[in-house]
């Protein structure tokens, strides 16, 4: 099944149940054609020939746009279309496929951006694991491929053992929103997983909506810092692997500071904006 093929398949199952059970409803066509695409690119192929599908998909959008997806059964109705189109396209999944809204107000309300990973544990496993805060060489199980999504629009590669994450300046992840502690959370990579840790901020850490103090992150959780948007992926980062710089994308307002990258060479106390670039 081509991609065009996909998506017409996508987009006539979620049609068909909308109409039997949320008629008026409407899923835009952008998302489906995302959608499609998202599946498609972000397949693996195992040994044995068979071709996974990712299970774990965020949908990334305008806060007034999420409104409607906060009736269930929408949420239902795309998970079990996702599903179907992709067994129908002969693709197989490891575990039952999620998905998550996140928010972010520089995509335009018509808009959406689709983040999915691969998640090989079973749902057994949870936040909930033991975890020794030993920061060692850990036996060389650093977590490969994984990355953070800042507000939607800047990768940050977690290519460090150790990430702080605040508004001050000596953090590896400056974030510069009045929201965020100056020191604001930590991710530590233990026993092969990144886990977060809270560092006594004032606005708390959240992964998936709960508040935490230390959780084991796997692909897909948002994290949301006093409000800021993050999402943990691992394996397949974005395409647009330039979005590691500081710079916003086009379509975002130019005077409008998300996320500032550590800068030695320039640093500036004073005007917390100075490392920012400008488009």
């Amino acid at each position: 099944m081509n991609l065009k093929e996909l998506e017409a398949r996508l987009q006539s199952l979620i049609e068909v149940e909308l109409l039997n059970i949320l008629p008026g409803k409407k899923v835009e066509d952008v998302i489906i054609q995302k959608l499609a695409a998202a599946i498609q690119m972000n397949t693996q192929t195992r040994q044995d020939g068979s071709v996974l599908a990712p299970n774990v998909y965020t949908l990334i959008l305008h806060p007034q746009t999420s409104l409607k997806w906060q009736n269930p059964q929408l949420l239902a109705i795309l998970l079990h279309s996702i599903s179907a189109a992709a067994q129908e396209a002969g693709l197989r999944f490891t575990i039952s496929p999620t998905v998550t809204i996140s928010t972010d107000e520089k995509i335009s309300l018509d808009d959406a951006e689709i983040v999915t990973s691969h998640r090989i544990e079973t749902m057994a496993d949870t936040n909930a694991t033991t975890i020794e805060s030993d920061t060692s060489e850990d036996n060389g199980k650093f977590p490969a491929n994984a990355f953070l999504i800042v507000e939607g629009v800047k990768v940050f590669p977690l290519n460090m053992p150790v990430v702080n994450i605040g508004r001050r300046l000596d953090n590896q992840l400056v974030i510069d929103d009045p929201r965020v502690s100056r020191n604001h959370s930590q991710l530590r990579a233990i026993k092969g997983r990144f886990v977060i840790f809270d560092l006594n901020s004032t606005g708390g850490t959240f992964v998936n909506g709960q508040r935490t103090n230390q959780s084991v992150l796997y692909p897909g959780d948002v994290i949301s810092l006093a409000g800021v948007a993050l999402i943990f992926g691992q394996d397949n980062p974005p395409p647009r692997l330039d979005l590691k710089e500081t710079a916003p994308l086009q379509s975002a307002a130019a005077n409008r500071s998300t996320a500032l990258f550590k800068n030695k060479d320039h640093p500036n106390q004073d005007n917390p904006t100075a490392n920012l670039k400008k488009p």
